[in-house]
């Protein structure tokens, strides 16, 4: 297939964002009668999935102290139900597990749930968060507990095969899909600071709209429109904050136990939620019983046939480098730099072990080899969502990506004049405004 000369709509990025753009902007485009697929490309440097959606977890789910991330999120369930076969996608709900700092962010979360029509069980108590537990798991023994969020909808997808499921569904409708192809710079000539042409390593696409969905490249990207690396960001006392960094990283940690995955059905048989704990609770060591932390931790998991395994993670870790310092490539397990290792082998384990009894003794089991990979964040650890350079669509997730399926549904309706409610609390203008969004009690940065 030869890359074309011109086109339309020129994505960037074939991940959940870059494919989920390309496959309902080509339904827009027919369903308005303006043309179809054929009108849209997306490039990738390396390859379908080969980034960040290539080695994410699949979580999917609701559970955000921010009313604006949670109501976007449930637009993106839906979208996940759609075709939960072609997304190879797992619908067994999401649990929010919590000790007493957090008890209020949560009951706080599940009352926006139940206003948006969100289906969701709240648990309060010590006692009868653990009796709740035990009900789901006959071994539960988790402690420093006083709160669950059991979210019925959401559950989690196989990561490379969903991408590859949204690929085929972008290509039916007519999209081409080019990897292998190295976005080098762009090109505005046309007296404005519009974009009008792609420089990439196969040639020059001259084109009339650009979207980036490229995650934790999207640093190289910015770069190259000539956008700010330094903000000014008024704070929520209206004290204004100059020359902030743009971007930072933080290293992803996750981990695969190499259990069958079927050990982890609960008592009724059937395959589970996804597993999110956090808590006050001291954790000591499976192996030694030495203490690993007696600080606020969290860790989540869930049982996984694409990763053959009990997969999940734990907080991430925030690099101190300079954004522009970060190595991005090689990305995730072939980097030889921001990989998980024996720490967090270690920790990971133990706090299973934590959770639940079929888990102790379990931790040299642990899946040995490089994993995990970089997030690049904003300011305020959130997404951005706004078009720049007046034709390109930036699609800046702040590695709150893979659930977000749907926003591509609702980017392709803004490239088409129809603007999305649900983007507004995510544009670049909330920094200088002063409209951030609140932050939770939650370890995690992406709360």
């Amino acid at each position: 297939m030869t890359l074309p000369e011109k086109i339309e709509y020129l994505i960037i990025g074939a991940g959940i964002h870059g494919l989920s753009t390309a496959w309902h902007l080509a339904m827009k485009l027919k369903e308005k009668g303006k043309g179809d697929g054929s009108k849209i490309i997306v490039v990738d440097k390396n390859g379908i999935a080969s980034g960040a959606s290539g080695v994410a977890c699949g979580v999917v789910r609701n559970n955000y102290f921010q009313p604006a991330m949670r109501e976007l999120m449930a637009h993106s369930v839906e979208v996940w139900e759609n075709d939960p076969e072609a997304f190879h996608y797992h619908p067994v709900g999401y649990m929010q597990i919590s000790p007493k700092v957090m008890e209020e962010d949560v009951a706080s979360i599940h009352e926006q749930q139940k206003a948006i029509g969100y289906e969701s069980t709240f648990v309060q108590g010590e006692k009868e968060s653990f009796d709740y537990m035990k009900n789901i798991f006959d071994d539960w023994q988790a402690k420093g507990v006083t709160s669950i969020l059991h979210e019925k909808k959401g559950g989690y997808a196989n990561n490379t095969s969903s991408i590859y499921g949204l690929a085929k569904k972008a290509e039916n409708e007519g999209v081409r899909i080019f990897t292998g192809t190295t976005v080098k710079g762009f090109k505005s000539d046309n007296g404005s600071g519009a974009i009008n042409a792609v420089e990439t390593d196969k040639g020059v696409i001259n084109c009339g709209q650009v979207i980036v969905g490229v995650g934790p490249w999207l640093r190289d990207i910015w770069n190259m429109l000539e956008l700010p690396k330094k903000i000014t960001i008024k704070d929520e006392k209206g004290t204004k904050h100059d020359d902030q960094p743009m971007w930072h990283y933080w290293f992803l940690t996750e981990g695969v136990l190499r259990l069958n995955p079927l050990t982890q059905k609960a008592n009724d048989g059937n395959m589970p939620p996804v597993i999110h704990l956090d808590t006050d609770a001291p954790l000591y060591s499976d192996v030694d019983q030495s203490l690993i932390t007696d600080q606020l931790w969290g860790i989540y998991y869930k049982p996984d046939f694409h990763f053959n395994g009990i997969q999940g993670g734990s907080s991430p870790y925030k690099v101190s480098l300079p954004a522009d310092e970060v190595n991005v490539d090689p990305y995730g397990p072939d980097s030889d730099e921001y990989v998980v290792g024996d720490e967090f082998a270690h920790m990971w384990s133990s706090a299973l072990a934590f959770c639940q009894k079929r888990f102790e003794g379990k931790s040299h089991l642990y899946k040995q080899g490089p994993t995990g990979g970089l997030g690049c964040f904003s300011p305020d650890n959130f997404p951005i969502f706004d078009k720049f350079r007046e034709n390109v669509h930036i699609i800046a997730d702040s590695n709150h990506g893979y659930k977000m399926i749907g926003v591509g549904k609702l980017v392709a309706d803004e490239i088409l004049n129809e603007k999305s409610e649900l983007l507004e609390p995510f544009r670049f203008s909330r920094f200088e405004q002063g409209k951030l969004h609140p932050t939770s009690n939650s370890p995690f940065p992406w709360s």
